[in-house]
């Protein structure tokens, strides 16, 4: 058995490190055999290359331990359950740290009872995170709007309009031509020179 640690951070400002140490001492609890998967990828996303390689390494009976369930997902409802059935195809056992109730395994109808209470648990908490995230990416927005911000968007590249227009006005190119000539793509042509006829 190998207890494969998932710690993950949204971006490279933030620490993915930050609770590896404390999952490295938790993990000892169950075996001196682990593996750490660190990555700076969204939890809103199902394909992440750490944790595509962890599923791919893992073997039946091994650990997968989190320190929460929004560092494993912040998922949508149908990702998540995509992502659950992954790791019960590799036999994954899921260990959340700041969740007991998935701490220990027990027999019987007492593990058959907790085992659908750490499902629930699990998919709430899933849920909470994945609604905690988009919460925060409308404040965020609302806060850009509310403080006049707009974003200005690509700015044109007035050589290449130029050149454009210059190639055109000599009428003996095709827009795909010019388009090739100048490096754009054909769309880029046609609204440089729409936007001369007004």
């Amino acid at each position: 058995m190998t207890v494969r640690i998932y710690v993950r951070a949204s971006t490279k400002d933030q620490d993915a490190t930050r609770a590896l140490a404390d999952l490295i001492m938790f993990s000892k609890s169950y075996d001196d055999n682990f593996v750490d998967y660190v990555e700076h990828f969204s939890g809103t996303k199902l394909d992440r290359p750490a944790l595509a390689k962890l599923l791919k390494d893992a073997e039946q009976g091994d650990i997968l331990l989190v320190e929460s369930v929004d560092r494993l997902s912040r998922l949508s409802q149908d990702d998540f359950a995509i992502l659950k059935q992954r790791i019960k195809d590799k036999g994954l056992r899921l260990v959340v740290a700041d969740l007991p109730t998935t701490h220990t395994v027990s027999k019987g109808m007492t593990g058959e009872i907790l085992t659908v209470i750490n499902h629930m648990l699990i998919d709430l908490l899933a849920t909470m995170a994945k609604l905690d995230n988009d919460k925060r990416r409308e404040r965020i927005k609302q806060g850009l709007a509310n403080s006049g911000y707009k974003p200005a968007g690509k700015k044109p590249n007035t050589t290449k309009h130029n050149r454009i227009r210059e190639l055109a006005s000599q009428n003996n190119m095709t827009k795909e031509e010019i388009a090739k000539a100048v490096g754009v793509g054909v769309a880029t042509v046609y609204r440089v020179l729409k936007k001369a006829v007004r």
